[in-house]
């Protein structure tokens, strides 16, 4: 493919999608400022019910996760993606006008319905404009929009609580997916022969090259038979652990900075951010050795047992080392969102074209069932033990199984064509 076309998918599409999930992922994370900022002071409730309130949003995006991956993956990403920016804004907005413990739970949960389908709809999008050559590193400037966000927002927010109390927070952080959606709509098209920019004769090489990357994967005939799959299985198993770290990471870091002496939400805020610097730059750089070895399973597991072992390290320097913690909570954060970009590249070339999007959203979904998890049992373990340690544990374990279950996952037999024992690739399935 010429020049242009790379210059003009990449310069064209990928800040769309970047800034579309930038958005998604604030009005999900901001939830851990405002519980650092006074949410259960105000409304009077306990640390349970803090923590169930964050965990309610993957409630709601583990229910409605696969009905709309299927939905943009049959109708479209471009409108379901339009109208769900409209309703995530104004329901992450609302977050903050109420004070009703049953109304809060009910917008979380429907928060995260909608959404559901936004991750698995936008690495649908890019699998149908971005070559297998390409994957990595396109996934990686996708998914840069969570932890880039994290790191504006955890400054950000850290002085909007301070000013303007945690209920203007939510509006203001929730009104601008309203104003983007309009933005999204004018810009995205599903298909690259719907591009008015594109020549045809490029239309047409980036169509063949997609087709042909295909040719050699056993299709499958539907998505029960993917979805029973071992080489599934695993990759849910290992994402759901993953994602058990990850979130309760997320949600629970500024509350364990803040617990630190002399910490205000300001401080807490900047700090915050640290690991989120890190990410950025390690994704990047590893969703680049990724595609320029090919083999990106290589650059999964690694990263998840450091992060492991990060936290673990974390832990145990103790409570009187506050920096030496810090700097490895850093490392852990970093390390943790390293391998996004290979992993979800990964998924796409092990699973057919015909099911890759309900494959990815079940994988997705099983990723918000351990985000619920995370969220939920981090804060649970927090308030009932009266300290972090037992959390920690639970985070770094869930990473180490992690690991275990990534190596598994992608030593199982593949889909493709003559791959193995003739019959292997047929009997996983």
């Amino acid at each position: 493919m010429g020049r242009s076309i790379i210059n003009n998918r990449w310069y064209r599409l990928l800040p769309v999608a970047f800034i579309t999930y930038s958005l998604a992922y604030l009005d999900r994370a901001n939830f851990g400022l405002a519980a650092a900022g006074g949410l259960r002071t105000s409304l009077h409730i306990t640390g349970s019910m803090t923590s169930l309130l964050g965990a309610f949003f993957f409630l709601g995006y583990f229910i409605f996760q696969i009905p709309g991956t299927l939905y943009a993956e049959r109708r479209g990403t471009r409108k379901l993606i339009f109208r769900s920016l409209i309703l995530w804004g104004l329901l992450a907005a609302a977050t903050g006008m109420t004070r009703n413990i049953r109304l809060l739970l009910l917008i979380r949960f429907a928060l995260g319905a909608v959404e559901s389908a936004v991750m698995p709809a936008l690495l649908i999008f890019l699998t149908r404009w971005f070559t297998r050559a390409e994957r990595s590193r396109a996934n990686a400037v996708l998914i840069l929009g969570n932890p880039v966000t994290i790191l504006w927002m955890s400054i950000l927010s850290g002085y909007l609580v301070h000013a303007v109390g945690w209920q203007w927070m939510f509006i203001a952080e929730g009104l601008p997916a309203v104003l983007w959606a309009f933005c999204w709509r004018r810009l995205v098209m599903d298909q690259p022969r719907q591009a008015a920019w594109l020549p045809a004769a490029e239309i047409t090489a980036l169509e063949k090259q997609l087709a042909a990357e295909q040719h050699d994967i056993r299709p499958v005939r539907d998505y029960a038979t993917a979805f029973r799959s071992t080489t599934v299985m695993l990759l849910c198993a290992q994402y759901a652990l993953w994602s058990i770290g990850v979130y309760g990471f997320v949600m629970w870091l500024p509350s364990i900075l803040r617990a630190a002496p002399h910490m205000n939400m300001v401080t807490t805020g900047w700090l915050a951010a640290v690991p989120y610097v890190f990410a950025m730059l390690l994704m990047i750089g590893t969703s680049l050795f990724a595609d320029k070895t090919g083999k990106r399973e290589k650059f999964i597991w690694p990263f998840l047992l450091v992060a492991s072992i990060a936290l673990y390290a974390s832990f145990a320097s103790g409570a009187g080392h506050f920096w030496l913690s810090f700097a490895l909570l850093t490392l852990a954060g970093a390390t943790m969102y390293a391998p996004y970009g290979p992993f979800f590249a990964v998924v796409t070339e092990l699973l057919p074209e015909n099911v890759a999007g309900g494959a990815l959203a079940l994988i997705n979904s099983m990723g918000a069932l351990g985000s619920f998890g995370g969220t939920y049992l981090v804060g649970y373990l927090n308030g009932k033990t009266g300290g972090f340690g037992a959390s920690y544990l639970l985070m770094s374990g869930s990473l180490f199984l992690s690991a275990l279950f990534t190596v598994w996952a992608v030593r199982r037999p593949r889909f493709y064509k003559g791959a193995g024992n003739p019959g292997q690739a047929a009997s996983s399935l």
